[in-house]
This record gives C-alpha cells, sequence and structure tokens, in this order.
C-alpha cells in the first residue's frame, strides 16, 4: 500500500475555491490510479473524482463536474483537486485515496489506500 497525505483544506465562503494536494510515499506511484472521496457529517463516504495513472482519464461526481478538477503530478507523488464555485453542501471532510492499477474508473474496484482526511468548510 500508499501512504497517504493531504492538505489545503479550510474555511472558504460559496463561490470561493481551494486546492487539495496528496502527497504519497513510495516509488511506485505511477502505478497507481488515485482518487478523491468526501464524507459529510451523518452521510457516507462519496466518491468526488479520480484519475489514472497516466492523468490522462478523469471521472468525476455528476455534483462536481465542471466546478472541480483532478490533477497529479508523477515526478512529484503527487495529486490534486482544484475547487472552484463551491458551495455549501460540498462542505466535508475530503480523503485522497488509491488503488493499484492504471485504471482511475470507479466501477472498477474499491480504491484500499487512504489518506486522513482534510476538512473542507464553505459557509453561505
Amino acid at each position: 500500500q500508499v501512504q497517504l497525505v493531504e492538505s489545503g483544506g479550510g474555511l472558504v465562503q460559496a463561490g470561493g475555491s481551494l486546492r487539495l494536494s496528496c502527497a504519497a510515499s513510495g516509488r511506485t506511484f505511477n502505478s497507481y490510479a488515485m482518487g478523491w472521496f468526501r464524507q459529510a457529517p451523518g452521510r457516507e463516504r462519496d466518491f468526488v473524482a479520480a484519475i489514472g495513472w497516466s492523468g490522462l482519464r478523469t471521472y468525476y461526481a455528476d455534483s462536481v463536474k465542471g466546478r472541480f478538477t483532478i490533477s497529479r503530478d508523477n515526478a512529484k507523488n503527487s495529486q490534486y483537486l482544484q475547487m472552484s464555485s463551491l458551495k455549501p453542501e460540498d462542505t466535508a471532510v475530503y480523503y485522497c485515496a488509491a488503488r493499484s492499477g492504471s485504471s482511475g474508473d470507479p466501477s472498477r474496484g474499491a480504491f484500499d489506500s487512504w489518506g486522513q482526511g482534510t476538512q473542507v468548510t464553505v459557509s453561505s
């Protein structure tokens, strides 16, 4: 498994932007598909976005399409989530996740490595 550490969460007003980062340990980062999930209070953890090992294919939940952008830098063992036009309903703990394999397609299996999470709070 790969070790993951998120950063970049915080408090932002509705309509604002935040960029989350996830740093991964290990030398085989480019063999992992990466993803972002979020969990709001009292709710299950939901898929947000995912990206394949090459960075060419990305996947998004309908609720964030057009507002969030996932990316990765294999040279830096990092992935990112650029969040724009934030809404109060985006408030949640955001988790970085990894899965061995090239495809980021969330329907191809569960992500099995997780970070500790970073809080994002969007005020109205």
